[in-house]
């Protein structure tokens, strides 16, 4: 497809000028929530212990790069003015001067006026303006000035108005409201005739240079005096002035004039190329009312506002383009052209040039990268690809996407990654002959070659990519690498090439490929000294940019040695667009896109001065000394002060007694907390670049907890010896006891003793009546066994008998007569009754028994059982019961009835288990 060329002039074209914009010093803003004070700084000035000072309404602030610091006068009046003078901070309110000293990390106050009295009831002075004129502190109000040497104080009044004091070429100068500028000589004050014109002016700054005098009023503008004749400052920035009015005015270092102004913010004059910059809220100041100023010992600039505290780096190497209205969007990338910048953005290109900001025509939306390529300048964009030269612009391609562009190591050619593949120009004269890779079609975010028909591209998302192609730009192989080599997050993979080798950083690690092998392997050289970076971008073959932990570092290499130097953080936090670091070279500097501006770096490594620092230790808001006690389990802070503010802040890290490692300083402030009692150090350390030096050292004792103090130990002992005492009386007592107790227990043991003998005689006696009784029972079971033989042989021989009779039917009187024999032989009832009787003594706790688990057995019962129980047989047993036999058979059969027995149960076997 034909692409159509448009070309634009720029200076023609572009008719609407957004806003002026244009690099500008760094500020540092610090509003009422960092310092914890009210909204006016009257006056500012650094301390000779390199802390700044600043009279904030009814507070004096101190700042010392680490901690705020605020106290208020003991009459709680507004502090007007601030003088360092030595270790003494002079300052100045309503009817009351004096002087500040710090001791103990505290600023304590004394009072001048109050103990001269050198203020009368009627007056309304307040004091403005402190300076030290020939060996004397000078309280100026706008009334008069009181003079202090030290020792006493004069006041001198003035008969009209004044504004304020200045001093120059060794000169006091008074400048009146209405009558122009008066001049001390010895202790009058004359009127500098040639200066009337200055009459009805408030004048608020004169200085010198060059010989000349200039001398700022706050409403008619800057006046000069040169050779003895005033005029108005030739310069159209007066005329702003004028309208802007001054309200203070300095001569810096590098032939600049600070102007600050009560609407307008301040201005930055370069006497030498007569051109200013403008710093107000437009761009970054909170504030466009400059009330006071002053210099810090890196001849950078503090401005105290209306409403704040900006920290302006005018004599820093590092400049800052800002856009705060949002117009620019984030930058993606950024270029120097002759007069000016490109900037690639999400809202489009953008040129400063001068003041002057604009957006180019019809190149709205997403751009991405911008490549300077001998003389022309090839911009990415979301909609494709611009060029620009010598003042035009020109769409190239319309190939969307152009994310990056990378020189190929082995001729002239570049390539291009995009939305859709690779594009490589080689001819860079004409960038029309250019060609696609046939075949790839992804979306490629980096790419690098060093060999023929092979070009390395880093997938936008995930993977990495070895591509082959032939002479026509065909695809012949499209090889993932990463999966190849089994690298399982292979997400946003960056491709950075070093001294001709390319390189991949991937989820951290960096790998080389090895042809031999077609596998990625770790390098050694930069996995052991960029491990963990998140980000890269180079700078020339030998600098370049890595991000890691948050934090920028500009590396410089020296052969395999890699120098480090920190980016401090507050030039860019948060403002680094992720995985879009972009750098571009000019000169001795580079720029660094940012998302709402750039930044311009130097690219020389500065040298190290010596880092002279302060360490202050605070435990519980109490100033800590060096081998100081502190109380366990308490926080130690500890600032360290390097009493620098701007770009030659030093970057220090420290080591405690526990750890091995070296840990930046953060803003200054070192918190440690849960230290152990015992011995501590804190080392304190510079880097520069290769080496850790040590700076400082400080040493602290940590106190053993309460619990182990000296009292708490004597509490211990005391109470320790007060338990083993009582221990010793108790075991004393016990042992008393136990005595008292042994004797009562063998006293005891005898009773018992006593008591088991008589029972064992009684249970002798017991057993003995028992063995009688036994021997008894046996005697009467033996006569009842005999009585029971006896009888039942009685019987057996009557029985006989009668039946010899009954079968001698013949001898009728024979008959009769035995048969009174055989009663008279019976068994007499008497008889029968002992018999039973000795029976039921024999058997009773059977009977018992027997009675009570078959309660329905008759006596009759009973007396079978017991029989049985003795093993007689039912033929034995006939006569004793005086029935037959058949009788006795017919009883047993009843009985087990009762009982419950079936056939197979033995009756005499269970009447003996009862």
């Amino acid at each position: 497809m034909k692409v159509k060329i448009t070309i634009i002039i720029l200076l023609s074209l572009i008719s609407s000028q957004l806003f002026a914009q244009e690099l500008l010093p760094f500020v540092e803003n610090y509003n009422k929530s960092d310092y914890k004070g009210d909204n006016q700084i009257w006056n500012v000035a650094q301390g000779n212990d390199d802390a700044m000072y600043f009279a904030n309404n009814y507070y004096l602030l101190r700042y010392d790069g680490v901690k705020w610091e605020k106290y208020t006068l003991p009459n709680k009046t507004i502090i007007r003015s601030i003088l360092v003078d030595g270790d003494r901070i002079y300052s100045g309110s309503y009817k009351e001067f004096g002087y500040w000293y710090r001791k103990k990390g505290k600023m304590l106050y004394v009072s001048l006026s109050d103990k001269t009295k050198v203020f009368e009831d009627s007056d309304n002075e307040e004091i403005w303006k402190i300076f030290k004129f020939k060996g004397k502190i000078y309280f100026q109000s706008f009334n008069g000035i009181f003079l202090y040497d030290g020792k006493a104080i004069k006041k001198e009044k003035f008969s009209f108005l004044i504004s304020y004091c200045f001093v120059v070429d060794d000169q006091l100068l008074v400048a009146s409201v209405e009558n122009g500028i008066y001049k001390m000589n010895n202790s009058t004050f004359e009127k500098i005739q040639r200066w009337s014109i200055l009459e009805n002016n408030v004048i608020h700054a004169i200085g010198k240079f060059q010989n000349k005098t200039y001398i700022f009023t706050k409403k008619n503008g800057v006046y000069i005096d040169d050779k003895g004749v005033l005029s108005t400052w030739k310069n159209p920035l007066n005329t702003i002035l004028k309208t802007a009015n001054i309200n203070a005015a300095a001569f810096i270092k590098n032939n600049k004039l600070v102007i600050g102004t009560a609407s307008k913010g301040v201005y930055l004059f370069d006497l030498k190329t007569n051109s200013y910059k403008n710093i107000n809220r437009n761009n970054v100041l909170m504030n466009n009312s400059i009330l006071s100023m002053g210099l810090d010992k890196e001849n950078d600039l503090w401005l105290g506002l209306d409403n704040g505290i900006a920290h302006v780096e005018v004599n820093s190497p590092i400049s800052i383009f800002y856009d705060n209205s949002g117009v620019l969007g984030s930058v993606y990338s950024v270029a120097t052209i002759d007069k000016g910048y490109l900037m690639a953005s999400n809202h489009g290109i953008f040129k400063l040039e001068g003041n002057q900001f604009s957006i180019v025509p019809n190149t709205e939306g997403q751009a991405w990268n911008i490549s300077k390529i001998n003389n022309k300048y090839l911009i990415g964009h979301n909609e494709g690809t611009f060029v620009y030269e010598k003042g035009l612009f020109y769409k190239l391609s319309a190939v969307h996407g152009g994310w990056n562009v990378a020189k190929s190591s082995i001729n002239n050619s570049y390539l291009q990654a995009t939305y859709s593949g690779v594009i490589i120009y080689n001819d860079i004269d004409d960038l029309n002959q250019k060609k696609s890779i046939k075949g790839l079609v992804k979306p490629i975010k980096y790419v690098a070659q060093n060999r023929k028909n092979e070009i390395w591209a880093a997938d936008n998302n995930r993977g990495l990519y070895r591509i082959l192609y032939n002479d026509a730009y065909e695809t012949t192989a499209i090889e993932n690498v990463t999966q190849r080599s089994k690298i399982s997050n292979d997400f946003g993979v960056k491709i950075f090439e070093f001294r001709n080798e390319i390189l991949f950083l991937i989820n951290k690690s960096w790998y080389t490929y090895n042809s031999i092998t077609n596998q990625l392997e770790k390098d050694k050289l930069f996995n052991s000294n960029f491990k963990n970076i998140s980000n890269i971008a180079t700078i020339d073959e030998n600098h370049f940019i890595v991000l890691q932990s948050g934090l920028l570092y500009h590396i410089y290499a020296n052969a395999n040695k890699f120098v480090w130097k920190v980016i401090q953080e507050k030039y860019y936090s948060g403002k680094i667009i992720n995985d879009n670091l972009k750098i571009f070279k000019n000169k001795e500097s580079y720029l660094l896109n940012l998302d709402d501006g750039f930044i311009s770096l130097q690219l020389k490594q500065e040298k190290k001065q010596n880092t002279n620092i302060k360490i202050e230790a605070f435990s519980e808001d109490s100033l800590i000394h060096n081998k100081s006690r502190i109380n366990y389990n308490s926080e130690l802070k500890i600032h360290v002060i390097s009493g620098k503010f701007g770009a030659a802040k030093p970057n220090l890290f420290y080591k405690t007694t526990n750890t091995s490692r070296f840990i930046p300083i953060k803003e200054g402030l070192i918190v440690l907390n849960n230290l152990s009692s015992g011995d501590h150090s804190v080392t304190i350390y510079g880097n520069d670049g290769l080496n850790y030096t040590t700076i400082s050292n400080f040493q602290f004792i940590v106190a053993k907890p309460w619990y182990f103090s000296f009292w708490m130990i004597s509490l211990y002992l005391i109470v320790i010896s007060t338990i083993l005492y009582l221990y010793y009386k108790w075991n004393k007592i016990r042992y008393v006891q136990k005595l008292e107790f042994r004797d009562e227990e063998l006293k005891h043991q005898n009773k018992i003793l006593e008591m088991e003998l008589k029972a064992q005689n009684k249970l002798n006696i017991q057993e003995y009546e028992k063995h009688i009784l036994e021997l008894e029972l046996q005697t009467k079971s033996s006569e009842v066994a005999g009585k029971s033989l006896s009888i039942a042989k009685q019987s057996e021989m009557i029985e006989r008998i009668q039946g010899i009779l009954d079968s001698e039917s013949d001898f009728n009187k024979l008959k009769s007569d035995i048969k009174k024999a055989i009663k008279i032989n019976a068994v007499n009832k008497h008889e029968w009754e002992t018999f039973e009787n000795n029976l039921n003594q024999i058997h009773n706790e059977f009977i018992v028994k027997l009675a009570k688990k078959y309660p329905n057995l008759t006596s009759k019962d009973i007396k079978l059982c017991i029989y049985l129980k003795m093993n007689l047989s039912s033929k034995e047993i006939a006569p004793m019961m005086n029935i037959s036999f058949r009788g006795v058979e017919l009883q047993r059969y009843r009985l087990r009835k009762k009982l419950n027995l079936n056939q197979e149960e033995n009756l005499s076997k269970f009447l003996l288990n009862i």
